[in-house]
């Protein structure tokens, strides 16, 4: 079938309003993984340039946002790839980012939680809580201290959904190396969010 019937048939495919329609929602998408402009600017370039490429075999089954997305999910995870042949696996030391405040230095339960900063139930409904903006300005604000490789790892396991094997692959790390990165960025955003977002007027103790 040719481009201008496919189009014709299926206005939706008509990719001279993808920008329009769904430029800004996609920037979004990947700025928040990437956290560089330049950088999501050329990923949301490439994401239309290869469904361009790729439209026809689309023709507007499902919806063309989800299509896209898919799409610009896949140049993101390239971005990381591309990112960690540049800098290898035994640069992570550099990336620690440690909160020995929130742990027992010594004693019988070293390592464990310090009983005054121990996680708390937040009692918050998680479908609920996507839902609101203002949650997520809060949740890019703690996610901005974490180096980009803990907090991109974070995001494609906890977000994205992706599984360890696949990331363990993207950034050339083995899975203990991914642990250790999960770990710190769970703990440092578990103690933001309770502080910025859960339970605002709690002493920093």
């Amino acid at each position: 079938m040719a481009t201008s019937q496919v189009a014709s048939t299926n206005p939706a495919a008509d990719p001279s309003l993808w920008l329009e329609r769904h430029g800004d929602y996609l920037y979004r998408y990947a700025l928040f993984r990437l956290r560089d402009g330049s950088a999501a600017e050329d990923a949301v370039q490439e994401t239309l340039l290869a469904a361009l490429q790729a439209y026809r075999d689309f023709a507007g089954r499902g919806s063309e946002r989800t299509w896209l997305t898919g799409i610009l999910k896949h140049k993101i995870v390239d971005h990381f790839r591309r990112a960690s042949r540049q800098k290898p696996a035994s640069q992570l030391g550099e990336e620690s980012f440690e909160h020995p405040e929130l742990f027992r230095d010594e004693g019988q339960w070293v390592e464990h939680w310090r009983p005054e900063r121990a996680p708390v139930d937040w009692k918050a409904d998680p479908a609920r809580l996507c839902e609101q903006t203002e949650f997520w300005e809060v949740f890019r604000e703690c996610l901005s201290p974490l180096p980009e490789r803990v907090a991109s790892a974070f995001l494609l396991r906890e977000v994205d959904g992706l599984d360890s094997a696949e990331i363990c692959e993207v950034f050339q790390i083995t899975t203990n190396n991914l642990w250790v990165m999960l770990h710190r960025a769970r703990a440092h955003l578990r103690r933001c969010l309770e502080l910025n977002w859960f339970r605002p007027g709690l002493l920093k103790r």
